[in-house]
């Protein structure tokens, strides 16, 4: 009686099932030695294929041979494909290793509950248990397994091309084969002239775009919505209606309005400049004013968002904090220093900082505004006004050098992760989350 649970567990580890059909649970037993007969049979004939595809991307590459008169394709390995199908047999391996370990503890915990005089459940008890008691976890299994394939991997695939040599013209399969080159891309991307003096240019720029597009998007809504909120305004209802148009319009529409608008020749705002006799402005064409538009245009999109946001804040912050303010003898721009400000921050903080975060991602403005331009003779394959998303975006699709798009699409995720997990764990917010509570 007492070395039911050992013998069930050894004999899960020698074949799962085993000692599920030891427990007397047989069904289950079978079920899970077909599991593990699938399971064997797959990564026999394409595990050992799938690890050596993963670690040498290929040793032969397609090529063109002359067969009597005709020239045939002689296929060879593809880098890419052995790349994509050895992370697809390695998840499943982890899969099928998480499979191993629960049946093992299942058949370990039957037989310490058989050690105790029980008897272990019926097929059909574990299948009410699993619609009933167990039933989230069931439900989950399915978008679990989708995500790990869907988005988990495709995530660890993009992060892997960062470590090759995969680009145009030089190395695309199957003619060519991709390899393993290390750090050399990150390397070549902080040092190589070509490439840094890019890298380095579009990462200021981003960093300076971010910081101006939320400071302005933020602070802006704010002053709308405080100067809305104040008791003398009349028609509160349409002044809210009036600024949340831009917000409401879709955004692909209002940026491809904006960007004629602001043509360089034959926008309105040049011919309007021109009526009052100023001179007309280089605002998509020049560097200087391409940034400034992006602001600007960025600002009439972004603070009705802000607006709304801090318009609901203002509406819970209590009126005997004024009341007493006033009593005491506050100016207003006291009583906006010491209650308004504070609850502001304290409340849209977090989301500050996502609107941070976005903003280094905001690749709709620029790209729908200014496509990246004007074009910077310095830089390789950006723009003047080109963020690093959009430059990845062009890197990409443009001009094929995937495996430094991928260098720079995980630069800009340690950027965003690291300024988001610094700023917030500095706020009020996160160090008085416990006090709230």
């Amino acid at each position: 009686m007492g070395n039911h649970r050992k013998q069930a567990a050894l004999l899960s580890l020698l074949a799962p099932g085993l000692g599920q059909i030891y427990n007397k649970q047989f069904i289950k037993g079978l079920l899970f030695l077909c599991i593990d007969a699938f399971g064997l049979y797959y990564f026999i004939a394409n595990l050992g294929h799938a690890l050596w595809g993963l670690a040498t991307l290929g040793e032969t590459p397609s090529k063109f041979e002359k067969v009597g008169k005709k020239v045939v394709n002689v296929a060879g390995d593809h880098s890419i494909y052995l790349l994509i199908g050895g992370l697809i047999t390695v998840l499943a391996l982890l899969i099928f290793i998480a499979f191993y370990i629960y049946a093992v503890k299942d058949a370990y915990d039957m037989g310490k509950l058989r050690e105790k005089g029980g008897k272990a459940p019926s097929f059909r008890k574990n299948i009410a248990s699993l619609m009933d008691k167990n039933f989230p976890q069931v439900l989950l299994t399915v978008p679990a397994i989708g995500i790990l394939f869907l988005t988990i991997m495709p995530i660890i695939f993009m992060v892997l091309l960062a470590f090759t040599n995969y680009s145009s013209p030089e190395y695309v399969p199957p003619m060519k084969l991709v390899s393993w080159v290390g750090f050399d891309t990150f390397i070549n991307l902080m040092q190589l002239k070509s490439w840094s003096r890019t890298f380095f240019g579009v990462l200021q720029w981003t960093v300076i775009w971010a910081v101006i597009a939320t400071v302005t998007t933020y602070f802006g809504g704010m002053f709308v919505a405080i100067v809305i909120q104040q008791a003398g305004i009349r028609f509160k209802t349409l002044w809210r209606t009036i600024f949340i148009i831009p917000y409401a319009i879709p955004q692909l529409i209002s940026l491809l309005v904006m960007r004629n608008m602001f043509n360089g020749q034959f926008g309105p705002i040049n011919q309007y400049l021109g009526y009052f006799g100023l001179e007309k402005l280089p605002w998509l064409t020049d560097p200087f004013w391409a940034k400034v538009t992006v602001i600007i245009v960025n600002m009439w999109v972004g603070i009705p968002v802000s607006m709304v946001l801090i318009l609901g804040v203002l509406t819970a912050i209590p009126k005997d904090l004024y009341e007493a303010a006033e009593i005491d003898g506050a100016s207003p721009l006291m009583k906006f220093k010491s209650i308004t400000l504070p609850y502001i921050l304290f409340t849209t903080v977090p989301i500050l900082i996502m609107q941070f975060a976005g903003n280094i991602n905001n690749f709709n403005v620029i790209f729908l505004l200014t496509n990246g331009d004007p074009v910077n003779g310095n830089y390789q394959y950006a723009g003047s006004t080109d963020l690093l998303v959009t430059w990845l975006f062009k890197l990409t699709l443009n001009n094929n050098k995937y495996n430094m798009a991928s260098a720079v699409g995980i630069i800009i995720f340690l950027i965003i992760a690291s300024l988001s997990i610094w700023s917030y764990s500095r706020s009020r917010s996160f160090k008085e989350e416990d006090m709230i509570r």
